[in-house]
């Protein structure tokens, strides 16, 4: 079916939802989004207090370990996709079925890399960090917080399929369980237990297990068939390639940050890892618009309703805009005291600066470019997603951050290097949203 254009389109209220149906979605998907992210800032405190070095570790391991999460966003975004059009469309038994079948790929491909994860832990975090005390506390923490991808995917697989069918409530409630129960237990592991960077790394395992488990009862439920059926999954194969290929080039970006920190000094590299972990968190605050975006985008072309779509897809970028200023202000205003909350080594946080000011600087492009990031992933508009974010990395953020490891810029070139990066993806999704071409109606995008 060829697409349907939305240019010259003037937004109305007749085309737009109610602001509470957005808020609707979006508040428990800001529970949802923010729990990870919070679970690993609360972490990073408590490692952060027993020096720069195990600090040094955490930022490489969790590193690695969000590598296998962001890779395989198909599981949480392209399921949200394809089940939002048939749930728009009235099919709600194929919805549902569709998250029984992503869930058989995530304990799959959970399984294949908790065992490949194991052998290539100590190669890998040796080659990017290129000291062996850093490399040794990583590898520590990683092979025991492997043991949580299966439920890690699981996680991802079930936000992806309730999102779609609008159910919000849920998986707040799975996620926080888990990581409720992990937050107490990492302090308790790391002091009086005595197990230090390790018990980080066990709690973590422990709220994978619990959100996971409580995905897989949900689903259990249901009356959706629960056999796997090669034909949907590799459909979803197909869309996730695209989003793959997506994630290689962010992961390329981010691995190359930390790679360029861990090579310039250990205080480098624990500055980075606080404010790349409060970036994480704010970066998924914002994207809690663009769930509600994906899920009611998906819904309105599923129901061949383009006409709302386009205001749905207005209407998400104003918030984000709004939202992206409100956070830049609040995190322009705390500059001088939550750095403390993290870390008390002097160095990493006289080093910390260097990169505040962009990460603050950068909240309003973060908003508009991730709420329009929700639109295009909620009409299925995979593939253009892949060409704008990879291109973004070619042309702006990997030349520039390896260029700063060799002229010795430090912090402010990786940051100047996302700052780049982050301005050619918003002229890209820009262009994309006026464009119109993304508007394709349909239960299933053609």
């Amino acid at each position: 079916m060829p697409p349907v254009t939305l240019v010259g389109v003037v937004e109305t209220v007749q085309e737009r939802v109610p602001a509470r149906a957005v808020f609707r979605l979006a508040v428990p998907a800001l529970g949802v989004l923010a729990a990870e992210p919070l679970y690993v800032l609360v972490d990073t405190a408590v490692v952060g207090h027993l020096g720069a070095l195990p600090l040094a570790g955490l930022a490489l391991g969790g590193t690695l370990l969000s590598l296998v999460s962001t890779q395989l966003t198909f599981l949480s975004y392209g399921t949200t996709a394809r089940t939002a059009r048939l749930h728009g469309a009235g099919r709600r038994a194929e919805a549902v079925g569709e998250g029984m079948q992503a869930t058989w790929l995530a304990l799959a491909v959970g399984v294949v890399i908790l065992v490949a994860g194991q052998l290539a832990a100590e190669p890998v975090a040796r080659a990017l960090s290129g000291d062996d005390a850093i490399t040794e506390q990583a590898v520590s923490w990683l092979r025991i917080a492997l043991f949580g991808t299966p439920m890690i995917l699981v996680t991802m697989a079930g936000n992806g399929w309730m999102r779609g069918v609008q159910d919000a409530v849920r998986p707040l409630r799975y996620v926080l369980a888990g990581n409720a129960l992990s937050a107490v237990l990492c302090p308790v592991l790391v002091y009086p237990v005595g197990w230090g960077l390790e018990g980080s790394a066990v709690a973590n395992v422990v709220a994978q297990a619990v959100a996971g488990g409580l995905f897989l009862r949900a689903l259990h439920t249901e009356r959706a068939g629960r056999r796997p059926a090669p034909s949907v999954m590799w459909a979803q194969l197909r869309l996730g390639r695209d989003l793959v290929l997506r994630s290689l080039a962010f992961q390329a970006c981010f691995l190359s940050a930390t790679a360029v920190a861990a090579r310039t000094s250990t205080e480098a590299v624990g500055a980075h890892q606080v404010v790349w972990q409060l970036w994480t968190f704010l970066s998924l605050v914002l994207d809690s618009v663009a769930i509600a975006a994906q899920s009611l985008i998906g819904a309105a072309l599923g129901a061949r309703d383009a006409r709302r779509a386009g205001g749905v897809a207005a209407q998400i970028t104003r918030y984000g805009l709004i939202l992206g200023c409100v956070l830049g202000v609040v995190f322009a205003a705390v500059s001088q005291v939550l750095p403390k909350a993290f870390t008390t080594d002097p160095g990493v946080l006289s080093t910390i600066p260097q990169a505040w000011w962009f990460f603050v600087a950068l909240q309003p492009v973060a908003g508009v470019v991730f709420a329009l990031d929700g639109v295009l992933l909620g009409a299925g508009d995979a593939t253009f997603l892949r060409n704008a974010t990879m291109g973004s990395a070619v042309l702006g953020y990997l030349p520039l951050i390896w260029v700063s490891l060799a002229v010795g810029w430090g912090l402010t070139g990786i940051w100047t290097g996302l700052t780049l990066f982050m301005v050619l993806r918003l002229a890209f999704v820009v262009a994309r949203w006026r464009s119109g071409r993304w508007a394709v109606e349909g239960a299933v995008r053609s």
